[in-house]
Parts: C-alpha cells; structure tokens; sequence
C-alpha cells in the first residue's frame, strides 16, 4: 500500500473526461491501486457517448455530468475543487495520463509536506509508442530530479518558472483559494496561470521526479501549429506572465538545439519532420499572439480549442 505522509481522506482526485473508453483498461486498474477510497475520485463528464459514466460508476468514482458546450478548462476545474469543499488537496489528472506506480498519488502529494509548497506537478513519461520528438519532449520537459521552485528562480529559469500541467498535477486548495481559484473564463493553460500567480504570493511550487504517469501525444505537424496558436494567445492576454518571468522566445531556441541533437542521435529520420514543425509552431505562436486581428471564424479554424470561440462574441 502507498505511504501516505499526509491524510489520505483529505485527498481529492480530479479528472475530467470525454469518451474516455480506449484509456479506461489501464486507467481503472492504476486508479484502483493508489490507496484513496474509489469515491474520492471525481469525475466530470462532458456528455460522453461510449460508456465512460457507466465504467467510472460501476468503479465506485463520483461522476458528474456537466453540458460539453460549458467545459472550460479553468471554469470547470474550478466547479470540481468547489464540489470538494473537504479536500485540503486536490489532484487534477486527465483521462490519457496513467499512473505508473501504487503509491504515484502518495509520492505527489508527499510534496505538501513543505508547507510553502502550494502546488505540484509529476513526472510524465512518453508513451511505449513514442517516436523521437514526441520522446524528446517528455525527457527534456520532466526529467528524473525533482525540484521546488519559488519566485527567486524566474532570474536563471525565466518562463520555465510557471511551467507546469494540469495531465497530472495537485493543488493545496487554501493557497489556491487564496491566489482566486482558477481563471473561470482559462481556454488553456490554466494552470500556469495559478503557478505565476502562487510564486507571486510567495507559495512555492514543487516538480516530483518520482511521481510518474504515462503520457504524451504524437501530434501532427498541423495540430502542432494549433497547439502553438493557443500559446500564443495565452501569452499575449497573460503580458503580466511575460513581463513577470520573461519571454518564451529564449527557452525556445534551446529547445529547438536540445531537439536536434537528440533527433540526431535516436530517431535521424524525424529531423526534417522535427524542421517543419519548427516553423509550424513558430508561425503558429505568431498567429496567436496577434489574435485580436482575426475573425472568431479564423479563430476556430486556427486553434486546438474550436469550441472555446465558438461561445465568444466577435467577427
């Protein structure tokens, strides 16, 4: 069984999904073995058609349903950590993100035992059918040493101070509360958002390397540009991210070398992919950092998140 070093029956585990079903056979099982009693599990369903309610049912979670047209991912998030006014954690984990391990929740949470820290994130590992640049981005992005990071690094870490991911990340809900919740309105990169915002304040916000959950995406070279029209977005409504903790443009470029040279060395066949997608996401960034020129038409053609501006006035 995990070891727990803080309460278990003040845990709440989060996970929103839509026909979950293809994740479901290994999702359950590594839900089952985590220690936390199944109803601590809350599950919002935004109006699945292939059985998903059923299976979490029948698995003993707490399944609330919610209209897809409303899922946000701030606001929703926000409804979930309001449906758990008992939970002194909240651990917020997507449908595709699969713990690795029993005890992955408890070494997550374990995080906590810092009383700054006021959120924390875990380590994500690429799935067994990842091909170089999709590998690379997990390995570069959560590496096997944990750290815990306050508003003094952003002079050496820059942007990479708030990064973070809700795949699989948990939250003490009084610093939560006290940073304003989560941005009802977030279409993306909600918790980034909470991140700058908890540094600020003076919380602290800790990576656990040994907390361990598969789970990465093999997009294609258009949907990298859509992802990167949604950053770019997020970055030019969020200036005060930028003007607080520097650009994304100098991370980036390291990026970009990081990839080359792992390419170069494990998959050479994905390079000239690897080199159009560059320029994808570059001109995607571009795109959505001077979004307020296009049509809400144009909008959801260009980005990962069509139903967002499906709901927002405009052209």
């Amino acid at each position: 069984m995990p070891r727990w070093t803080i309460d278990p029956a003040r845990i709440s585990v989060v996970i929103p999904v839509l026909n979950a079903a293809p994740h479901l056979a290994d999702l359950l099982p590594a839900l089952a073995r985590q220690g936390l009693r199944h109803e601590q599990f809350l599950i919002i369903d935004s109006e699945s058609t292939d059985g998903t309610c059923d299976a979490f049912r029948e698995f003993g979670a707490t399944v609330v349903g919610i209209e897809r047209r409303v899922f946000n991912h701030g606001g929703t998030r926000q409804m979930a950590v309001e449906l758990r006014p008992e939970a002194d954690i909240v651990v917020m984990l997507t449908q595709d993100a699969i713990p690795q391990g029993s005890d992955t929740i408890a070494r997550l949470v374990d995080a906590f035992t810092d009383p700054a820290v006021g959120m924390a994130y875990g380590r994500q590992l690429p799935r067994t059918v990842a091909r170089g640049i999709e590998r690379h981005a997990r390995l570069v992005n959560y590496p096997p040493q944990s750290e815990t990071r306050g508003l003094e690094d952003r002079a050496h870490s820059g942007v990479k101070t708030v990064f973070c991911s809700d795949s699989f990340a948990a939250y003490r809900t009084s610093a939560l509360a006290a940073v304003g919740g989560f941005p009802l309105d977030a279409f993306f990169a909600e918790d980034q958002l909470v991140a700058g915002r908890m540094l600020i304040e003076g919380w602290r916000i800790a990576y656990r390397g040994d907390a361990e959950v598969s789970h990465s995406h093999g997009y294609t070279i258009a949907e990298e540009f859509r992802r990167y029209f949604d950053v770019g977005v997020f970055h030019g409504r969020n200036r005060w991210l930028i003007d607080t903790f520097g650009t994304a443009e100098g991370e980036g470029l390291r990026f970009i070398r990081s990839e080359l040279t792992y390419l170069l060395r494990h998959d050479p066949a994905q390079l000239p992919s690897a080199i159009v997608r560059t320029f994808a996401k570059y001109g995607g960034y571009k795109m959505g950092s001077n979004e307020a020129r296009l049509s809400n038409r144009w909008k959801q053609r260009l980005s990962m998140q069509p139903f967002y501006w499906r709901r927002q006035p405009g052209r």
